[in-house]
């Protein structure tokens, strides 16, 4: 595509062999009607303290995602329901003649909320700083496209990014990448004041952002930390509500059980298992879903020799049933997963992995040719508290019927312990993950999480793994004139990776939520278990 303004590439698009065990302040309303701005505050649970202070380019979880999301915006918005790019956002417009070269215009009077005026150097000083290995940024593995970036060596500036003016930068990519403008939606790429060089470690427990609401207190860990809204905001939605209390609630059957006693206005992680065909009647009008892009996995440390051989983790992929165990366990509000491209982003194939089908003789086949040492116990992982312990274990429960593995469940670190043990290649066996779209691509499936620019700490790549062939392809399909060829060949990597299963897809999700009496238009946005935060109005 090389119209000036480009369009987002979206397509709008048994139960026996599970043999299971049987396994706060409240909301508050300040005045004001429904709609009414500054009318009032919401409470709202995240499930984790963030991995890392809250800064941008160095938060890429879902808990200190959706914290992020209301205190930053980048570039460009995206529709809720069609996922569309839109520029209701901090970009005037994203031009290019090659999908090479881009020429980004801001709008004029966007500041931070500190007053002091968003500029171009606000955005490509934040994106150097990012990239820069020295920084060690979660976010980096997202500015490898522009020319300059080095994942190895500490560069503090790209050559690919040029100010031109207060309102106008440059970006050039080292290759042609159509796709390039979906991604600066994602919250890496908000502009950073000059407040935050001045003390990165103050700004990340008190973040100064540009975004519809602002932090008044600093993120304390273990409890959470308050927003109100920011009266000067100057994208197209506005926050509807007066502020936040953003609340630490590291249990999912606790964070219901507070919405349910009406402590806790927003419930935003997921509907507890046991709980999936109770809440809607339990909450009638007040629960809300929605499909989302996310996908769950068991990922393979391949770095492990027991899991290098791609045979082993085949057998262990098709010794798993999971329509049993999305029926029995999600009582059928989960999807089995066929494939690593969601079904909302154009490219979904649902039969695209053939080794992820049931088969128990023919996983046993690949074990017993694998050599795989059934002797020794395989620990299954997975973070505590977030609603994963009966899954997980129905997984290993035919594991161990189909092929004769034994098994012990790791399921004892919160998320903030989770990630950073994965990033040290500290998993001893399977581990569970899951993954949601931070821009409508299928790149941003493939590449964080298969490719070599995405290893820790750059990005999301935790199985460790990599495939030469697998990174030409997806190099081509950033490249790719239309949307139709990068699709094509995304998908061959995609073969490419479902046939040596760095990980193994279990299902794609839709997001469950409940709201309280106090508010109301809660919504979740098209990125998992994120809540459109400035469309909630709270009730007088």
């Amino acid at each position: 595509m090389t119209r000036s303004r480009v369009a987002s590439v979206v397509a709008l698009g048994v139960a026996s062999a599970l043999m299971l065990a049987a396994c706060g302040g409240g909301g508050s309303s300040e005045g004001g009607g429904a709609g009414a701005p500054g009318g009032g505050t919401f409470s709202l649970n995240i499930n984790s303290d963030p991995e890392n202070p809250l800064v941008p380019g160095n938060t890429t979880e879902s808990e200190g995602g959706q914290v992020i999301r209301a205190l930053f915006t980048p570039l460009v918005s995206y529709n809720t329901e069609t996922v569309e790019i839109e520029y209701g956002a901090v970009a005037e417009s994203i031009e290019t003649e090659d999908n090479t070269t881009f020429t980004v215009t801001l709008k004029d009077g966007w500041t931070f909320h500190d007053g002091s005026p968003i500029t171009s150097s606000s955005f490509v000083d934040a994106w150097n700083y990012t990239a820069n290995v020295e920084n060690a940024q979660g976010g980096a593995y997202f500015f490898s496209k522009i020319a300059g970036y080095d994942g190895e060596n500490p560069k503090p500036a790209m050559e690919g990014l040029q100010v031109v003016d207060d309102l106008t930068f440059t970006v050039q990519l080292s290759a042609p990448f159509s796709q390039f403008p979906l991604m600066t939606g994602y919250t890496p790429f908000s502009p950073l004041p000059e407040a935050f060089f001045a003390d990165p470690d103050a700004f990340g427990r008190q973040p100064i952002g540009n975004g519809p609401f602002k932090a008044d207190t600093e993120y304390v860990p273990g409890q959470g930390i308050t927003l109100s809204r920011f009266e000067e905001y100057a994208g197209d939605n506005p926050a509807q509500a007066g502020g936040i209390d953003v609340r630490l609630i590291s249990d999912v059957n606790t964070a219901y059980n507070e919405l349910i006693g009406g402590n806790l206005d927003v419930f935003r992680y997921q509907v507890p298992p046991e709980l999936a065909t109770i809440a809607p009647d339990e909450l009638g009008d007040r629960f809300f879903e929605r499909e989302a892009s996310s996908f769950t996995f068991m990922g393979f440390p391949v770095y492990d020799p027991r899991f290098q051989d791609p045979r082993v983790r085949q057998a262990f992929s098709m010794a798993v049933d999971r329509p049993a165990i999305t029926e029995a366990i999600f009582s059928g509000t989960r999807t089995p997963a066929y494939d690593i491209i969601p079904p909302t982003i154009d490219g979904h194939r649902p039969d695209a992995c053939q080794f992820c089908q049931y088969d128990p003789a023919r996983a046993q086949q690949l074990l017993t040719e694998s050599g795989f040492d059934t002797s020794q116990p395989v620990e299954l992982w997975f973070n505590s508290g977030a609603g994963h312990d009966a899954w997980v274990q129905a997984v290993g429960n035919q594991l161990q019927q189909n092929l004769g593995i034994t098994y012990s469940l790791r399921g004892d670190l919160d998320f903030a312990q989770y990630l950073p043990l994965a990033e040290e290649q500290g998993m001893t066996g399977p581990f569970r993950l899951g993954w949601s779209m931070d821009y409508p691509s299928p790149e941003n499936f493939l590449g964080p999480l298969f490719t070599s620019a995405g290893l820790p700490p750059a990005g999301s790549n935790y199985p460790f793994y990599s495939n030469p062939e697998v990174e030409r392809l997806v190099a081509e399909a950033n490249a790719a004139s239309t949307n139709e060829e990068a699709v094509a060949l995304y998908q061959q990597a995609d073969d490419i990776v479902l046939t040596e299963l760095p990980v193994m897809p279990i299902f794609f999700s839709v997001s469950q939520g409940g709201h309280s009496e106090n508010v109301d238009n809660v919504q979740f946005s098209p990125f998992a278990t994120d809540i459109v935060l400035t469309d909630v109005t709270v009730n007088g």
